[in-house]
Formats: C-alpha cells, structure tokens, sequence
C-alpha cells in the first residue's frame, strides 16, 4: 500500500482524542443517576448557610443585579435570578421536553399496560397535594401558591433510593421515573394556564410561527442541530416577550424534537457494509476511500436520532450546572423556627408530607385493585409506600412554581415549607424503605 492509503487491517480502534480523556470521568459521572441529587443537596446547602450568615445582604445582592443584552432599541435587562428561573431553566423544561417524547415513543410510556399505574400514581400525587393546601389556605393570602406541591423532585429521589443500592427493585425505580416525568407535564401545563397573566399576541404569534417551522424543518429532513437552536431561541424570545412562561416554550420544542434516527437499523448496517467492501477494493481512489469516510462520518451522526443527541449533549449540564445554579439563586432563605408554623408554610409542608403519599399510594392502590395496572416485579405495597412519601421531595419545580404564584413574605413561608415537607418526607420514605427493603 502507499504512503497516503490505510492499512485497514491494523486499525480496531480509534485513537482516544485529549478531549475524550476529560469527557470520559464526566461521563461515567452522569450514570450515576444520584450525583446530580447530590450536588443539587449541597448547592441547596451552601445557599442556605449563606442566607443565614452575616453576608446575607451581599448574597442576596448578588443574584439581583442586573445583567442587561441590548441590540439597538430592543433590549433584555434582568437581574441575574431572572436570567436563571426565565432563561437557564428553559433549558431544563427542554430537557425534560426530550425526556417526555422519548418516554412516549420509545419509553416505559409507550406502552398501553405499563402507562396506567405511573399516570395514575401522577395523578393522585397531583390533586391530593393540592386539595390539601387548598383545605388550609383557600380564600387566604397564599391561596395563589396551590401548585407549589404538586411536583417532584426526580434527582433527590433517586438520589435517596441509590444509597439502598440493590435492594430497591428495578421495576421502583422505572415507576417513579415515569411517574415524575408525568408529573412534570402536568406541572408545565398547570405552568402555561394558571401562571400566565397578560398575553401579547404579537409575540405569541412569532412563538408559534417558530414552533410551525421547526414542524416544517423536521418533515422535510432537516437535520443540522445549529439550525433548530437558532429557531428555538427564536421561540424563547417571543414566549418570554409574550407574557407566557418562557419554560413552556421549552418543552414544546423539546416534544417536536425529531426521535427517530433519519439512518437507522438495516439501514445503516448495510451502509456500513457497502462502505467495508468499497475501501477493501484494490481500485477504489485515495478520493473515493475520503468521500466515503465523510459519508461515513455523517451516516454515524444520523443513525442516533436528534431527540437522543441533544438529550445525552444537555443532561449533563442541566444536572450539573443549571439546576445547582437554580438552587444557589432561589433557596437562600433565612430560616426561622417561628416563620415554620406559618400558615402558608404548613400547607406546603402538609401538601407534600401528606399529600403526595396519600394521592401517590392511594391512586396505585385503586388502579391495581381495579385491574388497570400490576405493580411493578418485586415492589410491594410497603416499599411502594415508602417510595410515595419520597415523592414528597418536591424541591426543584416546587420552588420554581412558588416564586411564580408568591412574592415577599408569603414567598419566604412557601420556600421554608418546601425545605421543611421535602426534609421530612425524605427521612420518612428512607426510614420505610430501609425496614421493608432490610436483608434477612
């Protein structure tokens, strides 16, 4: 062979690139689905000594200063908080956008006989939490912060049950996936017509005219990822200018996001081996053998759809940075013993302590003994109770909703409840699960 041709038979394998040496820890970190619970506790942690340290003001300070984009007469000035819970966090309700549609096509939601338990137990773990902070605060000044209880939180849950190991059934684990992937959409929904308050209709129409083009994009084949980030900004800008939450454009891009590869199974294979068979021919050209390793290239992109891509590209940065800066941003809080019998802080922390068991577990209860749905291999009713009040950790979205509904005072009590009902519902789904999950 010359100089400039490849000794096919001596290659099986790539050689690693510097940059795969530092993807690779990251990577092998994010499959432990509890890290990014962890570090979620300890940015909550840190923001909560700060709020409660004698640079509370310098703390507080720093995440409302303004941070302005400006391009001639339009311009964008929040204070950095804002850029987090409007901007950052469109990102995460993306993400969970990519999560939703690839549960529905590909995922435990996409099939009929496995759907009806998580969907029920979503159900029941939405409207019980609300009824019951109704019951304490209906007609009264936090009547507003209904929703704040209605979700949970997926990364300190599984977070929680990873330190059982083992002894938790694999079957728990995909329910309650499921189950908070349901429960976020019911959330984002809530988010788009209860928390919405002027619209402008100017905006919201280039919102959709964004959203009608990444449809056309998607039937005629596009498939650059830069092209539909570009039109998703695009939907981000006119959702946020429009009055609706900019979060709901984020998952609706994330649910027209392409989950299908445009090259895959027998398709690719066979490629593959057109491929294998060309550059093993003694006539085929130097320029051959590069147009078919460029083919190649693009052929290996395409056999993963978009929806995976983005999901396996953002996850990382979404456990990682965006929901540990949105915890930094939103839970300093300063604690006090009396502010904990408030009104409005009992019944967050009685919605989601209560409120989430019962409708979880009680919803699953009913759905199975009507025949609906079958608990999942290995979980009994004990451990499905256990994993019910863990369901009661509803950090995340349970304060992003909060600072939607509430303000001042009324804000502060909201964000005690929800320290204080996911604190205790996570010590009780741990104290149930450890006896009933115990090795004999």
């Amino acid at each position: 062979m010359g100089n400039d041709e490849l000794s096919y038979s001596r290659i099986t394998h790539l050689p690693n690139r510097p940059i795969q040496r530092l993807q690779r820890p990251l990577q092998a970190f994010t499959h432990i689905e509890s890290a990014s619970g962890v570090v979620l506790l300890i940015c909550t942690a840190v923001a909560l000594l700060a709020a409660n340290s004698p640079y509370a003001e310098i703390y507080d300070a720093f995440w409302h200063q303004k941070l302005r984009f400006a391009v001639g007469d339009f311009a964008l000035s929040h204070s950095l908080a804002h850029w987090i819970n409007d901007g950052l966090m469109a990102i995460f309700f993306f993400v969970i956008g990519l999560e939703i549609k690839r549960e529905m096509v590909i995922g435990e939601l996409s099939d009929r006989r496995k759907v009806a338990l998580p969907v029920a137990a979503a159900i029941g773990g939405v409207v019980a939490p609300v009824l019951i902070y109704l019951a304490l605060q209906y007609g009264e000044a936090g009547e507003r912060g209904w929703a704040v209880p209605m979700a949970t939180d997926i990364a300190f849950v599984v977070g929680c049950m990873s330190i059982l190991g083992k002894r938790v059934p694999r079957g728990l684990g995909i329910l309650m996936l499921s189950l908070a992937i349901v429960d976020d959409l019911m959330a984002v929904l809530v988010i788009a017509v209860f928390y919405t308050e002027s619209i402008s209709g100017v905006w919201l129409a280039g919102a959709l005219v964004g959203l009608a083009a990444i449809v056309m994009m998607s039937r005629l084949g596009v498939r650059s990822i830069g092209i539909y980030v570009i039109v998703g900004g695009w939907v981000w800008l006119c959702t946020l200018e429009s009055g609706v939450h900019s979060t709901v454009a984020g998952v609706l891009v994330g649910l027209l996001t392409p989950a299908h590869p445009w090259l895959g199974g027998q398709r690719f294979l066979g490629f593959l081996r057109h491929v294998n068979d060309t550059l093993r021919k003694p006539e085929t050209s130097i320029e051959r053998a590069r147009e078919l390793v460029a083919d190649l290239s693009f052929a290996s992109r395409e056999a993963v759809s978009p929806l995976f891509r983005l999901e396996t590209a953002l996850h990382p940065w979404v456990a990682f940075v965006i929901m540990p800066l949105f915890a930094l941003a939103n839970a300093g809080v300063a604690i006090e013993v009396d502010r904990m019998g408030e009104p409005v802080s009992l019944a967050v922390a009685s919605g989601l302590v209560l409120g989430k068991s019962i409708g979880i577990f009680g919803a699953s209860w009913l759905t199975v003994k009507l025949g609906w749905a079958a608990r999942p291999e290995g979980v009994t009713w004990p451990i499905l109770l256990g994993a019910a009040f863990l369901g009661g950790i509803g950090f995340t979205m349970a304060l992003f909703i909060a600072s939607l509904g509430l303000s001042g005072e009324l804000l502060v009590s909201a964000k005690i409840g929800i320290i204080l009902g996911s604190f205790v519902s996570a010590v009780l789904g741990m104290l149930i699960l450890s006896v009933v999950t115990k090795k004999t």
